[in-house]
């Protein structure tokens, strides 16, 4: 690296920790404390109860306090990353940083806590009397042998699991990676010889676990700065490095690594040369995990070892051995079934979950984390990405399961699969509401056409629908398209097998599909040259005529280009005196709830009736969610206090909604703060038919009801589903080119139920 690129990095990454403030942590209250009755439950007297209840039966610490999502990063600085003993108080940004990724991945709250204390044993008793605070104990950057003394201390006389990650997390990771690369190459760990150089925490924590996954003690061969670890040698010995003595007589690496199917390094830049590798079996694997330098660079195996299987600790090249995969979700699993200690089974549970959420196909978001990378399991992805959010649902589960099964959980779960279900919704934030719709869609077999099938979006919820629901999909696209976004994304969809294929530039159906289309259009314009040309162009069109000659049920557009051009072909072939276009609408989850906002698309200044229209379409829709509408006709007046055109067609819709009984709760003319702020609403006027906050705003343009949209996704961080199309009968619905896989997923499932579901 030159040194101006190292330069601004560091500039970079000074800026980054001292502003907007400093350090990467602050505390923020999850309880309200806003008024005199606030004050006096959560401190005196009412705090008084939540501490008898404790003192009662501790375990009730779980539910009255922090404790039980509550982690300790515990470091004395004498052995961090690759900057050695630089102290506690220079820990502290790393721990600050080790606290940030449990909360990022898991949603664990974590204090780091950098202990001056050099003594093992003295740092231990610190330790165990932080027990009553923590619900967790994760050690960081402690050297070895220390270390092991520390961790020993603290789990002999702790309730609570202690972890040093620098040993077992990194075990964790090389075992997933380790089991993984033998699968490629095709051998089993009873079978290999593995050469492996560093003997300290790391180094023998990997060793340990591997001989748990089957590899054999005689098979090891441990070398470290003072060459081979012998029987009777004397230089540089522990107890732990004894464990793996081989022979009497000292030799080097060069002399050990003849015939080795894997070398695992967790030493120093340089160790391996390209000579050694050619000593070694056919399709050796190498885990060259020293950092920021590894033991030998990749393209150095391959010079020697073309078919190599190579894993590193850094980021700009494939098999990223990164703790970040298993501490979170083992802690998290940890946590919520009261673990009283991280046991073998629990750290295999979480190795064999990493392992297999690799082998399986890579998740959308994991796909959109890391654009341009190949993420099919492989040579080159042995383990997931560390932002696959697939990851704390698999690994937790896996963790959660294993403590129960193995006896240290002292809060039992009684449903794993729920469990699973509600980590799923901590990381898809959609997961929760959409339930009531993914349900209603498993009653029911619905056949579904997407016309951007070349989408990759689309070719990952075409996979994601056959994982998921009972739905067919349908793609429309160029097979050799198609095929080679397929293997690129590393999917197992089959054309013609999972999914039905239509291909625009040559289907048999043609000449049916332009016949249909010139017969429905051919007194607006159409002629049949031009039905032709469309049908061999225009995969909206084609879509909409599958769903007319009912060869489908529904149809899905819009990845690209301009909702009302999407809209006008839709209008075309499906739209009947009892099917019309009523307007779109966009469910957004927000962090304190849904909030549907309508009409975003379909007409630009709706008259009354549309509103109304709208507004009825609406609650019917929003009881698809299992959500009790409340829903606000919003204007720039407010309950008759302007003349103005908004607030004149709110009024009139208003009327018509009036003009009979309706199974729902509405109220307008508003403004949007009245709708959302019941207070509020109150001072403006008492009587309204509205209880508490509208959930959905029906608004006088869609120019008001997009801005809002937008407004919502990218300042309020809103994750939107949809928009639905109302009015269609599920026949089609539109949605935008800033849609996710996930959001087809979802807009897939709203298809695949019928709207008369609902009433």
């Amino acid at each position: 690296m030159s040194d101006e690129k190292h330069e601004s990095l560091r500039s970079a990454a000074l800026f980054y920790h001292e502003h907007p403030s400093p350090g990467k942590l602050e505390v923020r209250a999850t309880k309200p404390l806003a008024n005199g009755r606030d004050l006096s439950r959560a401190y005196s007297p009412g705090v008084a109860e939540a501490s008898l209840e404790i003192k009662a039966d501790p375990a009730n610490a779980a539910r009255y306090t922090s404790r039980g999502n509550l982690v300790a990063v515990v470091s004395n600085g004498s052995a961090v990353l690759g900057l050695g003993n630089i102290g506690a108080l220079g820990s502290k940004p790393v721990m600050e940083g080790k606290a940030v990724l449990f909360k990022k991945f898991a949603n664990i709250d974590c204090f780091d806590l950098e202990i001056d204390e050099s003594d093992p044993e003295k740092l231990a008793d610190i330790v165990c009397a932080l027990e009553p605070t923590f619900g967790a104990i994760n050690l960081e950057d402690i050297k070895a042998p220390d270390c092991f003394t520390v961790e020993r201390l603290c789990r002999e006389r702790m309730n609570i699991p202690v972890f040093h990650d620098d040993q077992h997390g990194t075990a964790i990771v090389v075992g997933a990676a380790a089991t993984n690369a033998l699968r490629v190459v095709g051998k089993r760990f009873e079978d290999i010889k593995l050469v492996s150089t560093g003997g300290g925490a790391a180094g023998i924590a990997c060793l340990n676990m591997l001989l748990k996954l089957g590899l054999k003690r005689e098979n090891v061969w441990l070398c470290d700065i003072d060459g081979l670890v012998y029987q009777g040698r004397e230089v540089g010995m522990t107890p732990q490095k004894a464990e793996y003595a081989q022979g009497t007589a000292p030799k080097t690496l060069d002399e050990v690594i003849d015939g080795a199917d894997m070398f695992l390094g967790l030493s120093g830049p340089g160790v391996l040369t390209p000579e050694m590798v050619a000593k070694m079996a056919d399709r050796p694997v190498i885990f060259a995990l020293a950092n920021p330098t590894p033991e030998i660079l990749p393209d150095a195996v391959r010079s020697v070892a073309p078919e190599a299987v190579i894993a590193t600790g850094r980021s700009d090249f494939p098999n990223q051995v990164n703790n970040v995969l298993c501490f979170p979700f083992i802690f998290r699993g940890a946590l919520d079934v009261g673990a009283t200690e991280i046991n073998d089974e629990m750290q295999i549970a979480c190795i064999k979950g990493i392992a297999a959420l690799a082998r399986a196909t890579t998740s959308a978001e994991a796909a959109a984390a890391y654009v341009g990378e190949q993420m099919n399991f492989g040579p080159d992805y042995l383990i997931p990405k560390p932002f696959d959010p697939r990851l704390i649902a698999v690994v937790a589960g896996a963790v959660a399961e294993a403590a129960m099964a193995s006896g240290v959980a002292t809060r039992p779960l009684d449903d794993l699969a729920a469990y699973r279900d509600r980590l799923n919704q901590s990381v898809f934030r959609s997961a929760l509401i959409m339930r009531p719709v993914f349900e209603a869609a498993s009653g029911t077999t619905r056949r579904i056409v997407f016309a951007e099938g070349e989408d990759e979006r689309v070719l990952r919820a075409a996979q994601a629908m056959l994982e998921e629901t009972t739905d067919k999909p349908i793609l429309i696209g160029r097979p050799e398209a198609i095929d080679l976004r397929i293997e690129r994304a590393g999917l197992t969809v089959k054309p013609g097998g999972d999914f039905e294929l239509v291909n625009p530039e040559n289907d048999p159906r043609y000449r049916d599909y332009w016949g249909t289309y010139h017969e429905v259009m051919q007194r607006r314009g159409v002629t049949p040259d031009l039905a032709r040309a469309i049908m061999r162009t225009n995969t909206t069109a084609i879509g909409a005529v599958m769903v007319h000659r009912d060869e489908a049920d529904s149809m899905i557009c819009g990845t690209f280009g301009q909702y009302l051009w999407h809209l006008n072909y839709v209008r075309q072939l499906l739209e009947t005196p009892e099917l019309t276009p009523v307007g779109a609408l966009s469910l957004m989850i927000l962090e304190d709830g849904p909030l549907f906002v309508g009409d975003t698309q379909v007409h630009p200044v709706p008259s009354p009736e549309q509103i109304a229209e709208t507004v009825i379409a609406t609650a019917r829709h929003i009881n698809r969610f299992g959500i009790v509408p409340q829903i606000a006709l919003c204007s720039g007046s407010q309950f008759g206090n302007l003349d103005s055109d908004s607030g004149r067609r709110m009024r009139a819709a208003l009327d018509i909604l009036d003009s009979e009984p309706r199974a729902f709760v509405y109220e307008g003319e508003m403004h949007v703060d009245s709708a959302l702020d019941p207070e509020l609403r109150g001072r403006v006027f008492p009587h309204s038919r509205l209880q508490g906050a509208a959930n959905a705003l029906i608004f006088a343009s869609t120019d008001a009801a997009g801005a809002t949209r937008n407004t919502l996704k990218a300042k309020a961080g809103g994750l939107e589903v949809g928009p639905i199309l109302m009015g269609m009968g599920n026949r089609a619905h539109i949605v935008t080119p800033s849609i996710t896989a996930r959001g087809l997923l979802n807009i897939s499932a709203l298809a695949g139920t019928p709207v008369a579901h609902y009433g």
